[in-house]
């Protein structure tokens, strides 16, 4: 099988892994906006196609596989490209599934291609386990939790916020809810009483009070987003924006690879909530909150 690969971030490059451990798939391109001569594959010999060009490849790949974000990639991009190749996406928006659903399929059965959506782990890989176990603890009730860990999704969602630099969502269970279905108790849980969700944000050199506010504002306003509101001293979702003075040092610690053992969401909050004379090791960076940090 003759596989493209639209998009190279991290979906990218774990399907361009994926691709080399399966002796019957073979790369054969990945298509980009940036500029191909800055994109560096893990596959010696596969060209880096701009993707204004990607239509030149219409007879010489078998599925375009589309690693674009759920929150304003894939939604454009797949009904699109489902008029010239057999597509497949990971669009894991759940609430706009049967919409982006009607957008691929017409137009991939009006070029007679075929599509494939929204085939991640959730929805997805997940999707078939709760099918199965629903099927055979039919009076039982099904629920997933997520974290503690980095939403990829969500993090793009906010980095698509005009001003922001970049951003890491973090994605936590609430205890009380765990406890609650741990205990047999069968609760009817919302999606905002299952996780919260916590938000770091650097925004653009130069960056106003104002350019914060809406921000915030964006962000907690995201119709799929699910953020929670800022109450100082309760457990509700957080959200941290960083000035352009305070965004080197803490771009060390957040936009880099660290063990997750070590540094958990509650390790950067912790910064945030305890003594700003604190300071916090993760290994590599020790630091002192009142440097640099400002909660809102």
């Amino acid at each position: 099988m003759k596989i493209g690969i639209l998009g190279y971030g991290n979906l990218g490059k774990g399907v361009e892994c994926a691709i080399k451990q399966n002796a019957d798939c073979e790369l054969v391109a990945v298509f980009t906006r940036r500029d191909p001569s800055t994109v560096k594959l893990l596959t010696e010999g596969v060209p880096v196609v701009k993707i204004d060009d990607i239509l030149s490849y219409q007879d010489k790949i078998d599925v375009l596989i589309i690693c674009g974000g759920s929150a304003t990639d894939l939604p454009k991009q797949t009904p699109e490209y489902a008029k010239y190749f057999n597509v497949i996406d990971s669009f894991d928006t759940h609430a706009k599934i049967p919409e982006h659903f009607a957008a691929v399929d017409q137009n991939a059965k009006a070029n007679k291609k075929t599509a494939l959506i929204s085939a991640g782990w959730d929805p997805g890989m997940f999707s078939l386990a709760r099918l199965y176990a629903n099927a055979i603890l039919p009076n039982g009730n099904d629920y997933t939790f997520w974290g503690k860990g980095v939403s990829q999704g969500h993090s793009d969602a906010i980095r698509r916020i005009a001003g922001v630099k970049n951003a890491k969502q973090y994605t936590i269970p609430v205890e009380s809810a765990l406890d609650s279905v741990r205990a047999g108790e069968n609760p009817e849980l919302t999606t905002r009483q299952k996780h919260t969700r916590e938000c770091f944000v650097v925004l653009e050199d130069g960056a106003t009070e104002a350019d914060k506010a809406r921000v915030e504002k964006e962000i907690k306003e995201m119709k799929t987003f699910e953020t929670k509101e800022i109450i100082d001293g309760q457990e509700k979702g957080r959200l941290i924006i960083f000035s352009k003075h305070k965004k080197k040092l803490l771009s060390k610690l957040l936009f880099k690879p660290l063990p997750v053992e070590e540094n958990y969401p509650e390790t950067i909050m912790s910064a945030v909530e305890n003594d700003g004379n604190k300071a916090i090791k993760d290994g590599s960076i020790s630091y002192k909150t009142h440097s640099y940090i400002r909660k809102i």
